[in-house]
């Protein structure tokens, strides 16, 4: 697959550029960012080279099959129809966009074309995603009434981009990173959004922007399943992992399990705690995109994708409507 680059205006997509470099299926065209700044900064501190002089360059090379964004959030919905439009997949950081508009658009096209959509939710490739499925499958906790989760973030102003904090850019903190725990609720339980109950996003350590909604929470039903989130820039700067970061609890009928990202471990709890040890998976979401383009069966696939992406953006707009 020949894939070019599309925007460098957030860490995760030198990830994706490292990730691609390394895949013998994926062969990278060359990359392009409009912003000088941040050209100059992938140049210097990543080594990307930069062969596109516009998009407009990127969309008209017919030798691209898949285009890589991770330009501004809220450029990101736009970046991505004029993808599909011109016959080129798409993947893309989190969030793909932040306009439910711009993702029926978005759906639309990938449907009419037959092109697929990945966006870099790699939580469902933790080590301990396919266990706790399987456990939850096979009712080793009975019928699962209520999950909560966090995924709290450092705000980190020296080095997070100063986009951030510029009005319209973002598009809401829910938007930004409950997609990682929706979607990977979505996954375990196989259930959708169903009701929203609560959802609010609020300024409180972001002092230096009173504008930025740094704080971010949720109760939402996912059928018979409550949910509950706080996703907010709250954790200190730490030298570590967090044990807030990416933290999953899961209460059923007949117990509970409890994981989160520092450890490779899934914790059992009925009469006694039972520790599961888990091992990471060899495939990720870029193997998947690649999978899913020559039509083999997935385990994230691009209805599955824009419907986690849709269902987070209805919380966040609930959020937005309530805060205004």
């Amino acid at each position: 697959m020949n894939l070019a680059f599309a925007g460098f205006r957030h860490a995760h997509i030198i990830g994706l550029y490292r990730s691609a470099a390394q895949n013998a299926r994926v062969n990278i065209l060359g990359c392009y960012e409009s912003d000088r700044q941040a050209r100059k900064c992938a140049e210097k501190e990543q080594g990307i080279s930069f062969k596109y002089e516009s998009y407009e360059d990127i969309l008209s090379d017919n030798r691209v099959d898949a285009v890589a964004i991770g330009d501004y959030y809220s450029r990101r919905g736009k970046m991505v129809i004029e993808a599909l439009k011109c016959g080129k997949h798409v993947i893309c950081d989190k969030p793909i966009c932040t306009d439910i508009g711009e993702l029926d658009e978005i759906e639309r096209l990938s449907h009419e074309k037959g092109l697929n959509v990945c966006c870099m939710l790699d939580l469902r490739y933790m080590p301990q995603t396919e266990k706790v499925k399987k456990l939850v499958k096979e009712g080793a906790i009975g019928q699962v009434h209520i999950i909560s989760f966090t995924g709290q973030h450092c705000l980190d102003y020296e080095n997070r981009p100063g986009w951030y904090f510029e009005k319209g850019k973002h598009g809401g903190t829910l938007n930004d990173i409950a997609i990682h725990g929706i979607d990977l609720v979505r996954y375990i339980t196989g259930k959708d959004l169903t009701e929203i109950d609560y959802a609010k996003t609020w300024n409180a350590f972001a002092y230096k922007t009173p504008d930025f909604k740094d704080c971010g929470q949720l109760a939402a039903r996912f059928d018979s399943v409550s949910v509950m989130a706080d996703v907010s820039y709250s954790a200190p700067k730490f030298s570590g992992t967090l044990p807030t970061y990416w933290d999953f609890k899961l209460w059923g009928s007949d117990g509970m399990i409890s994981f989160n990202f520092a450890e490779p471990v899934i914790k059992v709890y009925k009469t006694l705690e039972i520790t599961v040890e888990c091992e990471q998976t060899a495939i990720g979401y870029l193997d998947a995109f690649v999978d899913e383009i020559n039509g083999k069966q997935t385990k994230m696939n691009t209805a599955d994708i824009l419907a986690s992406q849709r269902q987070t953006l209805l919380i966040q707009k609930y959020a937005d409507e309530r805060n205004d």
